[in-house]
């Protein structure tokens, strides 16, 4: 077996091994739906995807999927805790992969790109404003919303 198809064997054992211990069957397109996810989150410029972006993938791997079935393992993965689901200041759900590590998020609003980041210095600002207002803080969502460098500089020229 070529070292590239061990690896995507590999792959396959722990997504089917992460949807049973969650409690799901690992069909089909639950097990290429959880793989988008993984390679999301370890190879791709963006973890955060929209069920049209993972139907769009899978009707171009040509995977015999409907958008309904798309959001419907979205639904169950979130309820098993494998995703988590986010609203960036619109109506469209993004999914990440919930890989226990917490992180804010810088959203622009003209492209939707969607940047991590951790600070130290903003956490425990947080944890003191929960403290001094009498709050035990158990979980906070961070999200931060301004123009990117690359939508400022197409504004920019569209002006000149």
């Amino acid at each position: 077996m070529s070292p590239s198809k061990a690896a995507a064997k590999q792959g396959e054992r722990r997504s089917e091994k992460e949807l049973k211990s969650a409690g799901l069957k690992a069909t089909g397109p639950r097990m290429r739906i959880l793989e988008l996810f993984e390679d999301a989150l370890v190879n791709g410029p963006n973890r955060h995807l929209t069920a049209e972006d993972v139907y769009k993938q899978l009707v171009a791997e040509e995977f015999d999927v409907g958008l309904a079935t798309v959001y419907r393992v979205l639904s169950q993965f979130e309820s098993a805790g494998l995703i988590v689901r986010r609203y960036f200041g619109n109506d469209r759900a993004t999914y990440e992969m919930d890989d226990g590590s917490h992180h804010d998020h810088i959203v622009c609003t003209r492209c939707g790109r969607v940047e991590e980041f951790v600070d130290e210095e903003i956490e425990r600002r947080q944890r003191e404003i929960a403290h001094r207002l009498g709050f035990e803080l158990e979980d906070h969502a961070l999200s931060l919303y301004g123009i990117c460098e690359e939508c400022r500089k197409k504004e920019k020229a569209r002006r000149t």
